[in-house]
């Protein structure tokens, strides 16, 4: 009875023992598999482009390049803003002198001439003067008649308006221009200095500077190539400004809102965590999956484009690197 019972004992706990195994087995296979996330890294991207069109002349950089916000990265060469340069300098210089005409009005020599002139007349007004009063004398005293007095009055009141006009010629040679003039002049020079001003701009975009600082990731054109005006020349990324986007289906959002904070973790770097926060999140036209309304009780389920930034500056992570999330940690 003993040899008996010892033997059902042991066929029950190797029963159990069986059970057990089972049961452990397949809970391990029948266990879902953890809902694995993954995002990549994208990174702030600026593109350089000049606003004239020219010819590649001389590329200062080279693509894998760190530069600094205000390195020159570009020579561009545009003889046409190089002519009108010319243009407008020459237009300012017959301003500046038809300005500096107006301001120093006649030469030296045209307002002695015109002063000896007046002179000239003052000297007339004064012998007709004489003349007139001696002729009025002897009108008076019968001596001549009306007529010969009328003629020395009237040469008199011609030598007077000939001195006036003398006088007014001297005025005008020592004045110089009218007001008018001067300020028309004035506005031709300023006109000018805006034109050459406006070219020099077009002339400063002839060589290009770095907008931000950064890493040179594209160069597109060849040296010696033309470009139009506006066109990309290169990109610069901006390796301190990174987020990571993430493409989740809309019935996996319940958990994610603005401001969340999760962790992941960077394959490149070495499977290095990285906290991170969710700063924006938006649909996106495409569908995760596609199965009818109202069929089975599913839905359209939709994609959503969600962004989450490191809440630590994260050093090595570079556009294109894979981000990995377990979304198990959101059910927790």
């Amino acid at each position: 009875m003993n040899k008996k019972h010892s033997g059902m004992l042991v066929a029950f706990i190797t029963l159990l023992v069986v059970i057990a195994v089972v049961s452990l087995i397949g809970w391990i296979v029948l266990k879902p598999d953890p809902v694995i996330m993954q995002g990549q890294a994208e990174a702030k991207e600026v593109k350089v482009s000049g606003k004239v069109p020219g010819r590649i002349e001389k590329f200062l950089s080279s693509e894998g390049m760190s530069v600094t916000k205000g390195d020159t990265l570009v020579l561009l060469s545009s003889p046409e803003i190089d002519a009108k340069l010319m243009q407008a300098t020459s237009a300012e210089e017959v301003a500046n002198a038809q300005n500096l005409k107006a301001k120093k009005g006649a030469r030296a020599e045209q307002i002695a001439g015109a002063y000896e002139l007046w002179q000239k007349a003052e000297v007339g007004v004064s012998l007709a003067k004489k003349t007139f009063d001696r002729v009025q004398n002897m009108f008076s005293d019968g001596v001549v008649p009306a007529q010969k007095r009328d003629e020395a009055e009237a040469n008199y009141q011609a030598a007077i308006a000939t001195a006036k006009a003398a006088k007014s010629q001297y005025d005008l040679a020592v004045n110089g221009a009218e007001l008018e003039d001067k300020m028309a002049a004035a506005a031709l020079v300023s006109r000018a200095k805006g034109a050459v001003s406006e070219v020099e701009a077009y002339k400063s975009e002839t060589v290009l500077l770095a907008p931000i600082t950064g890493e040179i990731s594209d160069i597109f054109p060849e040296q010696g190539e033309l470009v139009g005006s506006g066109a990309p020349i290169m990109n610069i990324v901006d390796l301190t400004d990174v987020w990571f986007v993430f493409n989740i289906r809309e019935d996996q959002l319940i958990k994610i809102s603005m401001g969340s904070e999760f962790t992941g973790t960077v394959p490149a770097l070495g499977n290095k965590p990285v906290k991170l926060r969710v700063n924006y999140i938006k649909t996106m036209a495409s569908y995760a999956t596609f199965k009818p309304t109202k069929n089975n009780g599913g839905f359209d389920v939709k994609t959503f484009e969600v962004h989450a930034v490191p809440v630590v500056p994260l050093e090595g992570v570079r556009p294109g690197m894979s981000i990995l999330v377990d979304y198990g940690q959101f059910e927790k």
